[in-house]
């Protein structure tokens, strides 16, 4: 069984029983462009991405400010591997969801 998509004079065939094949009769590449834009916006519209703050990286001076600690003491955990931290050249970043997470409950 197929279903068809008309535009004009072209016209798009879609197997609908195999819906992993597509025939394509007459379509031009700025309508497949359209066609594909446009399912792909519908696509990201309905099912949108949910980006957390947790996962976010945040600098040394922004890890220690959460923390509520100094520096020297980010260090130091750091070198014991309390904390981890992630590298770029020279600059360190810590993510805060593992920060949070290292954190240990006191009785």
């Amino acid at each position: 069984m197929f279903q068809r998509i008309e535009n004009g004079f072209n016209s798009l065939k879609i197997d609908t029983m195999k819906s992993k094949q597509i025939i394509f009769d007459v379509l031009s590449k700025e309508e497949l462009e359209d066609l594909i834009g446009k399912s792909l916006k519908d696509v990201i519209k309905n099912n949108p991405q949910k980006y957390s703050s947790d996962q976010e990286l945040l600098t040394r001076e922004e890890a220690c400010k959460l923390l509520k600690v100094d520096s020297s003491t980010l260090w130091r955990w750091t070198n014991k591997g309390k904390v981890i931290a992630y590298g770029i050249g020279s600059r360190r970043f810590y993510k805060k969801e593992e920060l949070l997470n290292s954190l240990i409950k006191l009785d």
